[in-house]
């Protein structure tokens, strides 16, 4: 698919926002504030803003902390939670609300100004899209004071609290589920822009379900009150969710000269500056996917992780870098040209895979160890079919799971794995990682990166827990953000990670 790109920062927006290091953002032709235009001409922009500028923020500086990309450079910044994190230089804030909120904005306003309110589904699907992904990093974040088409601009934004974002997230899902169901007087692929489903309205509403389930999940440490963890109500949501990987929301790119054309961890792409090398933890985990010090190795090892100039599969340590790039270099896995970044590969929002191993996940705490283990299976089938794994060796990985595993030897670990592994670049992964405590019985393997400010966290068991808010936003607005002391902002646990 081709896109056009400009490298703009948004007229009306400059006050609230700055447009410091927006050249590595991709910023669509169809730029918000512009409400003139009929919603079918706003909706591939909504959804580009929304992945290829916002979500590959979210993952970027976190590729580090989940460990599936290493530098070629010792004590990274992002890798060992120094300088970036630590001085609120980290752009997921401007990327979410200077590009892609005010796009998902006007689209809900457009779909109400036309009568179409498959639009303004659409919008609500893509905003609760986005704060979940900016509360889940941040914790308290902006919302009812974000961008909005009919009111001026609030300079000085309210913060609310993660539990009224997940009220809120929940409530756009449910409007846009309902919404999808009306009579709309535009359809939604009326000028070819619903890139992610073609206008196909029953794959909305999976979409909307799937992350309905995605976010109900989140709650296992809560046991009282509203958002009290309720394995049933996950799996329901996910029993309506996406039911093939025809369903997976995702974008492509072409893979053309345009960097913007590009996958933006491949080699030419935007961020490929960000993933030199595939990190040794996750390197490792594919060589022994079921953690049963077998000779068995993952096929999906050689599609996504190219082999090394000096042969075999090996990562670089995160953190730790590499040493004599020059000598060493070809020792090690480069972290471009393998099926997640290669020019033309695409964007994952949310997968198949990933509906089953939340069901799967839900099922175990439910003591449906049998159902677990189906959806688990589900899963790992469905993330090998998406890979375009021959069917035999699909097969073969399915009896080894059987036979190494089996149900009886089935839990948690497993489940978590597979879901790391198929849900490769997704900064979804850094939630897991959060409400797994970093486990290493869990994630089997799983150390700090080397070099770990350890003035900040000085302790084995101390982890990188959320994201400083970004120095533009404490500059302007520091009387209502939360406390943004990188000693508390960086150490201190979301309220969904918190038992209550």
């Amino acid at each position: 698919m081709k896109y056009i790109y400009r490298f703009l920062c948004l007229i009306g927006i400059i006050a609230t926002f700055s447009c410091e290091d927006y050249l590595d953002v991709n910023d669509s032709v169809t730029n918000p504030t512009n409400t003139g235009l009929a919603p079918q001409y706003r909706i591939e922009g909504a959804i580009e803003n929304t992945v290829a500028t916002a979500q590959y923020r979210g993952i970027r500086e976190v590729l580090g902390v989940v460990q599936y990309g290493s530098q070629n450079t010792p004590a990274y910044y992002s890798e060992s939670w120094n300088t970036s994190l630590t001085t609120g230089s980290y752009f997921l804030w401007q990327n979410v609300y200077v590009y892609a909120l005010p796009n998902t904005a006007d689209l809900i306003y457009l779909g109400e100004e036309y009568n179409s309110p498959h639009y303004t589904a659409v919008g609500k699907i893509l905003r609760a899209y986005l704060f979940g992904m900016a509360t889940d990093q941040y914790g308290a974040i902006v919302t009812y004071d974000s961008y909005d088409p009919e009111r001026t601009i609030e300079l000085e934004p309210e913060f609310v609290s993660q539990p009224e974002v997940y009220e809120l997230i929940f409530t756009l899902l449910d409007e846009a589920l309902s919404e999808l169901d009306m009579e709309s007087e535009i359809s939604l692929n009326a000028a070819e822009g619903d890139i992610l489903y073609n206008g196909d309205l029953e794959q909305w509403k999976r979409f909307a379900y799937s992350l309905r389930a995605r976010y109900l999940n989140h709650l296992i440490k809560k046991s009282s009150g509203e958002f009290a963890y309720d394995p049933q109500a996950v799996i329901e949501a996910a029993e309506n969710g996406f039911i093939s990987n025809q369903d997976n929301a995702l974008i492509t790119y072409g893979g053309g000269n345009a960097s913007n054309d590009n996958q933006p961890f491949s080699v030419n792409g935007y961020g490929s500056t960000r993933f030199d090398y595939f990190s040794e933890f996750f390197v490792e985990l594919l060589k022994d996917p079921l953690n049963t010090e077998s000779e068995f190795r993952d096929p999906r090892l050689p599609v996504i992780v190219p082999e090394a100039v000096n042969g075999g599969y090996q990562g670089v340590v995160t953190g730790a870098g590499v040493e004599n790039e020059e000598e060493e270099g070809d020792n090690y896995s480069v972290g471009y040209g393998g099926f997640y970044t290669s020019p033309d590969s695409p964007t994952y929002m949310m997968t198949y895979s990933e509906v089953k191993f939340i069901e799967a996940e839900a099922r175990f705490r439910n003591g449906d160890v049998a159902g677990a283990y189906a959806a688990y299976k589900t899963g790992v089938e469905a993330d090998l079919e998406k890979l375009n794994v021959p069917s035999e060796e699909i097969s073969g990985y399915l009896n080894q799971i059987d036979e190494e595993i089996g149900q009886s030897n089935f839990g948690l670990s497993q489940i978590f794995v597979q879901k790391y592994i198929a849900n490769m670049l997704n900064p979804e992964t850094w939630v897991d990682f959060r409400r797994m405590d970093y486990n290493d019985e869990i994630y089997p393997g799983l150390e700090r990166p080397e070099n770990v400010n350890v003035s900040l966290f000085p302790g084995e068991d101390d982890w990188l827990e959320a994201m400083m808010y970004e120095y533009n936003e404490e500059d302007r607005n520091y009387e209502n953000m939360p406390d943004n002391d990188p000693a508390t902002r960086l150490t201190t646990p979301l309220w969904w990670d918190t038992e209550e």
